[in-house]
């Protein structure tokens, strides 16, 4: 009897041991690793980085050092390069090259003068590829001399992970950013009280001095909802998604919020919001900083991928594709007519796409940008 008492007691104290090991596992998940969980399954983007503006201390990242298209964030730098060499009350005359620049536009016709200022509320509030391709022409006399300013600048701004490839952000072969240097550029756009200014106006008029006029409303959602934000500045392209990066004060505390490769634009609006407060609960000792990485690398189609799935994919499923590979054996008046077939689709399909952004301008009354 007094051996089975104490074979018992000897379980008894196993059971009580493993359980409290159990415990105290189950402890240091819930203080240190189960915030990280949390969030990296809120985060969707590809990348997002909550820095605090005053220091540069990284408050909450994921792959802050990814690759990825900048989209409409590169006029942040088109307006810091601009206001470092140009006067706000300068004329520009709208040249036909930044007339026919697409797709998103202010709608200025060749010929127009316009001051800088209207040029630069039009490219930051509306972001209107036309205004940016005018005023990097007014600048340095064209786009490309303007670009070599573009990267100069990040460079000595320390955003050396970053290159331009034009004014506007559309996109081209070599153009990247980071939400570390995209981050970095907005905290310096900060110090110009005009950027600020422009950043966090909802709706303007820009004039020509002919007395044409046109209302602009702001593409940054955040601006009618969240009282505590600055300005920011959006972006999105079918192949950089939806993007944003965004300054938020609270007190004496600054915080900017980049977000790189969005799923949707409500996502975008969802995940800001989300950042946002992450940074203020940082910055007050509420929550620690979180720092993670999923990816490290992008495929040229600007598709998330990792070092072990450099495989270049085609989808093989499209109709055009699959229109491409029955050609191949066909003869030269059957090519004609399948190339005739993969040019309506393109036509038809470039239609849908222009009424779906329609039917979103105007159920929303802001235009994908």
């Amino acid at each position: 009897m007094l051996k089975n008492t104490w074979i018992q007691g000897r379980k008894t104290a196993g059971y009580l041991l493993k359980n409290n090991t159990l415990s105290l596992i189950i402890v240091f998940l819930s203080i240190f690793l189960l915030p990280v969980f949390s969030y990296s399954q809120d985060i969707l983007s590809r990348a997002v980085v909550v820095m605090d503006a005053s220091t540069g201390r990284l408050l909450y990242a994921k792959n802050p050092d990814l690759r990825c298209p900048p989209a409409s964030t590169t006029k942040l730098m088109t307006a810091i390069v601009t206001l470092e060499r140009a006067n706000l009350n300068d004329i520009v005359t709208i040249s036909k090259n930044a007339a026919r620049v697409q797709p998103h536009k202010a709608g200025f016709k060749a010929g127009d003068r316009i001051t800088v200022e209207e040029l630069l509320n039009a490219a930051l509030i509306g972001s209107a590829n036309d205004a940016a391709v005018a005023l990097a022409e007014a600048v340095a006399g064209s786009e490309e001399k303007f670009v070599e300013l573009m990267n100069m600048k990040a460079l000595s701004i320390g955003a050396s992970n970053t290159f331009f490839i034009n004014a506007t952000g559309l996109p081209g072969s070599g153009q990247h950013i980071t939400a570390n240097d995209l981050s970095r550029i907005m905290s310096y756009a900060l110090k110009y009280p005009k950027i600020r200014e422009i950043i966090g106006t909802r709706i303007t008029q820009v004039s020509s001095t002919n007395g044409n006029s046109k209302l602009i409303r702001n593409t940054n959602r955040l601006l009618w909802s969240e009282d505590d934000l600055v300005g920011g500045k959006t972006g999105y392209t079918n192949k950089a998604r939806h993007c944003f990066v965004c300054a938020a004060e609270r007190k004496n505390d600054t915080v900017v919020v980049a977000v790189l490769g969005s799923p949707s634009r409500e996502e975008l609006w969802r995940e800001t919001e989300l950042l946002i407060t992450k940074g203020f609960d940082v910055l007050n000792n509420r929550e620690n900083p979180v720092f993670y990485v999923t990816n490290t690398e992008i495929d040229d189609d600007y598709s998330i991928v990792t070092p072990s799935k450099r495989i270049h994919k085609i989808k093989k499923s499209s109709k055009k594709y699959l229109l491409a590979k029955k050609s191949k054996s066909k003869s030269p008046e059957e090519k004609i007519y399948t190339k005739k077939k993969v040019k309506k689709y393109n036509i038809a399909k470039s239609k849908t796409n222009k009424k779906k952004s329609y039917k979103f301008a105007k159920r929303t009354g802001v235009e994908r940008s």
